[in-house]
């Protein structure tokens, strides 16, 4: 991320320049988020190199990239429509507490300082990374802990996980998808391509409550959005959204399924050095 910052930082002037190398770093960081997520650590330090340096510039980066980035997710999310078919009707109980926790992890921004879930975030993409690692030993395991795919207990420890994803996503969000996958790899929804495409809807709910209460909040004069690089943002984050799901779904589960374990594990890695 450190060196993202750099290079933009010393090639963002004049500020067209900028404006391509944001839309070029957005495109590939959707891309990422319509495969595993983690997108944020491209946009956020790309963003904070080339907004104006005031004491609001992270608040501002961290608004401005949910927006840009929120076209991205709906993008993915149409493009895996195929592989919802036949998904049961109690996963759509996930989006409740999609939407409620993303508002309230979005509301904490606001009043919380960001260093209260700085310490978590490493552990909690590790921990994601190898539970989605040892997944099929991890679904048998949650299977007979909670009495099976659809059984009330299940859907209940699902909707609990989340909420508390959501929460996190709305705050922060820097591996949400890691998060989201190792979670509903655990309800044996199907293969790599069906988690996608489930974690793809439930990324978009959330972002784009969080990505609302942003922009409410702007226009209301709570904080600002840097709107002109939200804007390029949306369009390169559709075109890479639909990128990197078209790949990824024509890529065999194996292979996405490391793909995704690898960037966790990244992930975790860069949080923890830093």
């Amino acid at each position: 991320m450190t060196a993202v910052a750099a290079f933009v930082s010393a090639t963002a002037s004049p500020d067209a320049v900028g404006l391509v190398i944001l839309a070029v770093v957005t495109a590939v960081a959707s891309a990422i988020n319509s495969v595993a997520g983690g997108g944020t650590i491209l946009t956020f330090p790309a963003l904070t190199a080339i907004l104006p340096d005031t004491p609001a510039r992270m608040v501002i980066a961290n608004a401005t990239s949910t927006i840009g980035l929120w076209p991205g997710a709906v993008a993915a999310a149409w493009a895996y429509r195929g592989d919802r078919v036949d998904q049961p009707a109690w996963a759509r109980w996930l989006l409740l507490p999609s939407v409620v926790g993303a508002l309230v992890g979005s509301a904490l921004v606001l009043v919380l300082p960001p260093q209260w879930f700085a310490a978590l975030v490493p552990w909690l993409i590790l921990l994601a990374a190898v539970l989605f690692t040892v997944q099929p030993w991890v679904t048998s395991r949650a299977a007979a802990a909670t009495g099976g795919e659809g059984r009330p207990t299940s859907i209940a420890v699902a909707c609990l996980l989340q909420f508390l994803v959501a929460v996190y996503g709305g705050y922060f969000g820097a591996g949400i998808g890691i998060l989201m996958l190792a979670m509903l790899g655990m309800l044996q929804l199907g293969d790599i391509h069906r988690l996608n495409a489930v974690k793809n809807v439930l990324g978009t709910v959330v972002n784009g409550a969080a990505a609302l209460l942003f922009a409410a909040g702007a226009l209301l004069g709570f904080h600002e959005v840097a709107w002109s690089h939200a804007g390029v943002m949306a369009a390169a984050a559709v075109v890479g959204g639909l990128a990197g799901s078209h790949l990824a779904r024509r890529m065999p589960p194996r292979i996405v399924r490391r793909m995704v374990a690898i960037i966790g594990f990244v992930l975790a890695g860069y949080y923890f050095l830093k």
